[in-house]
């Protein structure tokens, strides 16, 4: 596990009482010694999907924005605290490519770590098989800057930056053969 940028060792002051007195407990616990709040750093929810045109190309988007700009992914993104996985990578696929879809089926969960604003941010990223009711008028939206269709044996793995999404992209290759 890269512990560079733990959120333990990042944050110093008690979010409840804002007091300095605020130690490890843990790998990923801390303890406020003036007012013995107890704080876990757990994992955030995530949701990507795969995507299949009518060749069996996998589709894959272009990030917009840091971290990884211009790197390839799956679309998808965090899940918001009132929602299902599946919720969230419907809204997702909405948001990022004016997409609706049409069937989920759940593929797999794989963990994560997402640097942001210099702090990882680990993730369980849940992944959905999707069928999209139509791919007319698919515009890239939202954090990312264009729509790529491959062919999942080829992929190169190198051009993926996220963990969790090259692991799934490998399961899925290991599934397809």
């Amino acid at each position: 596990m890269n512990l560079k940028n733990n959120p333990v060792d990042l944050l110093h002051f008690c979010p409840k009482c804002g007091s300095a007195n605020f130690a490890t407990t843990g790998p990923r616990s801390k303890h406020c010694g003036n007012c013995s709040f107890n704080y876990f750093f757990n994992t955030s929810a995530a949701a990507s999907a795969l995507v299949f045109d009518e060749k069996g190309r996998l589709m894959l988007t272009r990030r917009a924005i840091n971290p990884h700009k211009g790197k390839l992914d799956l679309p998808g993104g965090f899940v918001e605290y009132y929602e299902t996985a599946e919720e969230a990578i419907t809204r997702e696929l909405h948001e990022e490519l004016g997409a609706e879809v049409a069937e989920i089926n759940y593929f797999g969960t794989f963990p994560n770590q997402y640097e942001f604003s210099g702090m990882i941010v680990h993730t369980l990223d849940s992944t959905f098989v999707i069928k999209l009711k139509t791919f007319d008028n698919l515009i890239p939206q939202d954090d990312i800057s264009a729509i790529e269709f491959h062919d999942p044996a080829t992929i190169e793995l190198d051009e993926i930056p996220f963990n969790s999404i090259r692991n799934t992209i490998t399961l899925l290759q290991k599934t397809k053969k």
